[in-house]
């Protein structure tokens, strides 16, 4: 299943959303187009071993990382994602709480997968795990909001728990299949952690929508 919007209207822009969008252009223009990306990776990107040795000199990483990207296919998968489902977790924090959970549930994302790598000596990148947060929120916030999807080629509308349960089982699945490159275990834990964290960022009642 391919989400093309949710069925959600937000009640303002998501000015936090844009803000995003632009960073992970100007990162991905930055990294392939004036410098060597391997350099920016190795650099920039989150290294578990490293940030293990080193804590207090390799902290920034953990949000450096999160405005990297592998190639076009990993932004624009990305940035879709942002885009589908975080105007509306936007609309409910309020764009400061909303840019402010968003790196939270990076910077707890990293450290699941490096926890669950061992602390390995592998540079990780991508905004990934931040967004997937925003889908762990957005499960809690509207469950039943509908997203409209491509199954094949044909758009239904799915309940916003039933896709995001089956994009989650998706992330263990490919784990469990040894799925190289892709660290699904950022994923996991994002979702995980925006889902727990939400009510601390928003303590009104749930949704009905």
């Amino acid at each position: 299943m391919f989400p093309l919007h949710d069925i959600n209207r937000a009640r303002r822009r998501p000015y936090g959303v844009y803000g995003l969008v632009v960073l992970n252009l100007l990162g991905f223009f930055y990294t392939y187009f004036l410098t060597d990306p391997a350099y920016v990776v190795q650099t920039y990107g989150f290294v578990p071993a490293r940030f293990l040795a080193d804590p207090w000199g390799d902290w920034p990483t953990l949000f450096t990382s999160m405005f990297l990207h592998g190639g076009v296919l990993h932004l624009l998968g990305n940035l879709w994602f942002l885009w589908v489902f975080g105007d509306n977790v936007e609309d409910r924090l309020g764009h400061g709480r909303f840019l402010l959970f968003y790196l939270v549930g990076g910077v707890a994302a990293a450290f699941v997968q490096g926890l669950m790598s061992g602390f390995a000596d592998v540079p990780m990148i991508g905004a990934s795990g931040a967004i997937s947060a925003l889908l762990g929120a957005y499960i809690v916030l509207y469950p039943r909001a509908l997203i409209l999807s491509l199954i094949g080629w044909i758009p239904v509308p799915v309940p916003a728990f039933i896709y995001l349960g089956y994009w989650l089982l998706i992330q263990f699945l490919g784990d469990f299949m040894g799925q190289e490159g892709i660290a699904f275990w950022a994923h996991i834990g994002g979702f995980v952690v925006g889902a727990l964290l939400i009510r601390r960022f928003d303590p009104r009642p749930r949704s009905v929508v």
